[in-house]
């Protein structure tokens, strides 16, 4: 049963199966968040997405970043992504129309930020997700 379905720009549906939600900033005990900090959590939450699944591709839907009105600190500015981290497995119908839809199927597992701590849905699915290009990431496999 998936947790929430999500329609893409594309008209491909996806089931979201598995998801981990953590908060971005969640071991950040001093300091600020800056772009440099920022490019390692990306680069971080995509290698674990990896990690935890190597035989599924992964892909991070780029993120906003939000450049506060404050003073920059000793780094440079102040960078805020969204206040939660989405990790996320995706199935869907084959990618590859000539495989049979009852043997096969389609999976990936994505990376996302988001502000509020709740499943994507149809009515509130940030539109970079929305946008998702499916057919060139996902990956088919056989049940």
């Amino acid at each position: 049963m998936a947790l929430t379905k999500i329609h893409l720009s594309s008209g491909r549906s996806i089931e979201l199966s598995t998801v981990r939600l953590s908060s971005t900033y969640g071991g950040l005990l001093e300091g600020y968040p800056f772009r440099r900090i920022n490019d390692r959590k990306l680069e971080r939450a995509l290698a674990d997405a990896r990690d935890a699944a190597p035989l599924v591709p992964a892909h991070l839907v780029t993120p906003v970043r939000d450049l506060p009105d404050v003073p920059a600190g000793p780094f440079g500015p102040v960078e805020v992504l969204p206040a939660v981290t989405c990790v996320g497995r995706f199935t869907s119908r084959p990618v590859d129309p000539d495989r049979d839809a009852v043997s096969y199927y389609s999976a990936l597992t994505l990376v996302w930020f988001q502000d509020t701590p709740v499943l994507p849905t149809e009515e509130d699915t940030d539109t970079a997700l929305r946008d998702l290009r499916w057919e060139d990431l996902a990956e088919d496999f056989e049940i």
